[in-house]
């Protein structure tokens, strides 16, 4: 009788302490924030520059090497005023628009579009496409024929197997507009093939 309740006393003691403790507190997660960014390079140092023009320092030994001018997804937390620890980065497609190749080199295969928007000097794509596993072909080309200021969403296969859905990020210079409204805002259309079709989208560049 006594072996069987030491054996009892033993199992009970051993199962507590595999319970997790209400007491202990867990562990606080650090605050952070995910951005998109252009990484640039100052006097300084490299920055990283966010679409509101906010100008954020990484702490020394942090990543920020790469082009100039390169746009990213920043995952950092605030340290200090604009002093940032930089968690994690990655490269986001970067070009400008080209004013050659429509449209004899437009690629027309479909995406699915997430969001498009203007920020930071730059037409910012999210798309959704099959991708298996050879590497797609994108750019942004200009109708120079065209009356208007229009600008042609190039996307090709270039002979990737049917695959599955994933998304693409995409930033597109846009300086080469402003370089020619001698500083008046005007509009200009964005074309893009989609599953159902082409659909059009207005911009208006500012001053």
């Amino acid at each position: 009788m006594l072996m069987r309740r030491s054996m009892i006393l033993t199992a009970a003691l051993m199962l507590f302490m595999l319970l997790p403790r209400c007491s202990e507190k867990p562990e606080r997660l650090e605050d952070y924030l995910v951005d998109i960014a252009t990484r640039v390079t100052t006097d300084e140092g490299c920055r990283y520059r966010l679409d509101n023009s906010r100008l954020l320092i990484p702490r020394e030994g942090d990543e920020c090497s790469g082009s100039d001018r390169q746009r990213v997804i920043l995952n950092y937390s605030f340290l200090k005023g604009d002093t940032i620890h930089v968690n994690s980065v990655g490269e986001i497609f970067t070009d400008s628009i080209r004013s050659v190749g429509f449209p004899e080199k437009l690629g027309t295969d479909p995406v699915k579009i997430q969001s498009v928007w203007m920020g930071g000097g730059y037409l910012n794509l999210i798309i959704e496409t099959e991708y298996h596993s050879l590497p797609h072909k994108v750019a942004l080309l200009r109708d120079n024929n065209a009356e208007t200021t229009d600008l042609w969403f190039s996307h090709s296969r270039d002979q990737d197997p049917p695959g599955y859905p994933k998304r693409l990020y995409a930033s597109f210079s846009l300086d080469a507009l402003h370089g020619t409204n001698n500083g008046d805002s005007f509009t200009f259309r964005l074309f893009i093939h989609t599953y159902s079709g082409v659909r059009t989208f207005h911009f208006t560049l500012p001053e």
